[in-house]
């Protein structure tokens, strides 16, 4: 005879699958990671593309072709010969430095190369932690702090910043990026005092057409102003527009930055319409297919991560964005103006900026709309920014990440102390009525479905919630996986420290002490709730602390400390829930 299962059991079932679905799911992930780790380190890499092919092949196929003019590819052979950059030299360049930047503007097109972050390091020259693993006897590894280089002209990691005119078909020429530029100074530094820096380029051709071609830099910011004025002193209008455009061989060691934990930063393309508004467009996407897409304002980005490299042309202009696959590996990304007419005897101005450098929103919102959403918070955005904006006011007041996080872990603990009391209660009267529970079980130990209805009623009378303990949980879900999106992308937390050996939150604890202590209140918080009827799933939630205390381990410090607070209010809260149900007993 079949006895049908009574709801209680059901939810015994449905609670027993759950688990040993997060533990499948979990062990999943972790070969998963583990594997793509492998991969990184010891699988086969991608060969680089060779630079072999003819110049003028790649003169023409590294151009934009507008739309409304087909025949706007052969305007590429106007061009001046091009170098392959892997073979020019230093007199080719003019070097300028700011507060903030140190890179190199190649005077064939006015190329944007070899840009460093002067303020951000490799890696952070840890004292404290080299001191205290000298004290213990553990190797001290060297580190790299070099700034970190976004643009670079060497061909593994190629990555500039383009610009240039293209004439309109049947007029004059136009200097594209293949086109050599004059300039009579090789070095430009921002001098104590000044607010600003100028680097004209200047380019003339034998119809009486001249472009000037400045970069305007601007202390302590990672905006740099391009302006293309046309001077036409020839006797027929001149037609043409502006281009702008990011050109990158996608790095293959990294593919933009492997976030603790195992999980990868996205590293691709991104563009801003104001239709769509921020849409991915990552290199297979452009592989596939060019992109052709007009919008008024807007932006086109490569992002990566912490960094980003935008082109934004005019808010109030109509724009064009395109992406190229060339031949060599390499990618392109940009946008392009539309056509403007230059009369004889008069001249125009082009304008547009280009943002490089760490993706710190509040200064990204001031450059462009939209431009703080390259700081990649997954589908959990709407969720990730008010926890960013409110780890910001608390920085402010405090000056610490780490007092910022503990701070925000509070609030959110406030947030959801109704929820969690109405959740402790539920538990503190299961643990009460626990030693009834475990006599039911010994007397109808061979009456499953009597014991379960006896259970059922107990339940019942002392209005219990057997599930009321698991809602908690859930709801911190979302929030959990908001966190390590935001203390995983957010530039803020890299290299930044909060005390004792704990100075870098954005990477895992170099001493492994918070994932302990984190396993310790984890197990502590286990040990107030009532343990399951069930000895199976008695046994496997005996291994919870032990499973999440490895998974800890390699999870931003940052987080970490969020959990180890989080668990350490539960602890309080829960215990001084506990005295007061078992005062009514």
């Amino acid at each position: 005879m079949k006895v049908a299962l009574i709801p209680f059991q059901k939810n015994l079932v449905i609670r027993m699958d759950n688990i040993r679905f997060v533990l499948i799911v979990t062990f999943v992930m972790l070969v998963f990671m583990l594997q793509q780790a492998w991969q990184l380190d010891y699988g086969p890499k991608p060969e680089v593309a060779a630079v072999a092919d003819s110049v003028a092949a790649n003169t023409k196929e590294d151009l934009p072709v507008a739309s409304d003019a087909a025949a706007q590819a052969e305007t590429a052979e106007q061009n001046t010969t091009a170098v392959p950059l892997a073979t020019k030299s230093s007199a080719n360049v003019i070097t300028v430095k700011t507060d903030v930047l140190s890179l190199q503007i190649d005077l064939q097109g006015g190329t944007i190369q070899n840009l460093d972050l002067l303020t951000y390091s490799v890696e952070k020259s840890n004292t404290v932690v080299d001191k205290l693993r000298e004290l213990i006897g553990l190797s001290v590894a060297e580190k790299n702090t070099a700034p970190v280089r976004l643009f670079d002209s060497s061909q593994e990691k190629l990555f500039v910043a383009q610009s240039g005119l293209i004439a309109d078909s049947g007029f004059a020429t136009a200097p594209s990026h293949h086109t050599v530029f004059k300039n009579e100074q090789s070095n430009y530094d921002l001098q104590p005092g000044q607010d600003s820096l100028t680097v004209p380029l200047t380019w003339t051709d034998n119809n009486g057409l001249t472009i000037t071609k400045s970069f305007t830099f601007k202390r302590g910011s990672y905006d740099i102003t391009l302006e293309q004025k046309v001077r036409n002193d020839s006797e027929k209008p001149w037609l043409g527009r502006q281009y702008s455009q990011l050109l990158r061989a996608p790095d293959t060691t990294s593919s933009g930055g492997m976030l603790t934990g195992g999980m990868r930063a996205y590293a691709g393309g991104v563009i801003y319409t104001e239709k769509e508004k921020y849409q991915k467009i990552s290199y297979d996407d452009m592989a596939d297919e060019n992109l052709d897409v007009a919008t008024k304002g807007g932006w086109t980005a490569l992002i990566q991560h912490y960094f980003a490299s935008a082109w934004i042309p005019p808010a109030d202009q109509d724009n064009h964005f395109y992406t190229k696959a060339l031949n060599d590996g390499h990618y392109v990304i940009g946008t392009y103006s539309p056509l403007v007419t230059v009369n004889a005897n008069s001249d125009a101005q082009f304008v547009a900026q280009l943002f490089a450098g760490p993706k710190i929103q509040p200064m990204m919102e001031k450059i462009a709309p939209g431009l703080e959403l390259t700081v990649d918070y997954s589908f959990l955005t709407f969720i990730g920014k008010p926890i960013y904006w409110l780890l910001n006011q608390i920085h402010d007041a405090a000056g610490n990440w780490g007092v910022a996080i503990i701070g925000v872990t509070l609030c959110i603990k406030l947030l959801f102390f109704p929820l969690s009391q109405s959740s402790y209660k539920s538990m503190a009267k299961m643990r009460k009525i626990q030693p009834r529970l475990k006599e039911l079980q010994e007397r109808f130990a061979d009456d499953r479905p009597r014991f379960n209805t006896e259970m059922m009623a107990l339940y019942k009378k002392e209005q219990v919630n057997p599930l009321g303990g698991c809602l908690p949980i859930l709801v911190q879900i979302p929030v959990f996986m908001c966190l390590y999106w935001v203390l995983s992308e957010t530039v803020e937390f890299r290299q930044a420290p909060f005390m004792l050996w704990i100075q870098d939150l954005s990477i895992q604890d170099p001493f492994y002490v918070l994932p302990v202590i984190m396993g310790i209140t984890m197990k502590i918080q286990q040990s107030l709730n009532p343990a399951p009827i069930d000895p199976i799933q008695a046994k496997v939630m005996k291994m919870f602390p032990i499973v999440f205390t490895i998974f800890f381990l390699f999870f931003p410090a940052g987080l970490v400390l969020y959990w180890v607070v989080n668990n350490t209010l539960s602890i309080i809260q829960q215990s001084y829930i506990t005295k007061q149900i078992a005062k009514t007993a």
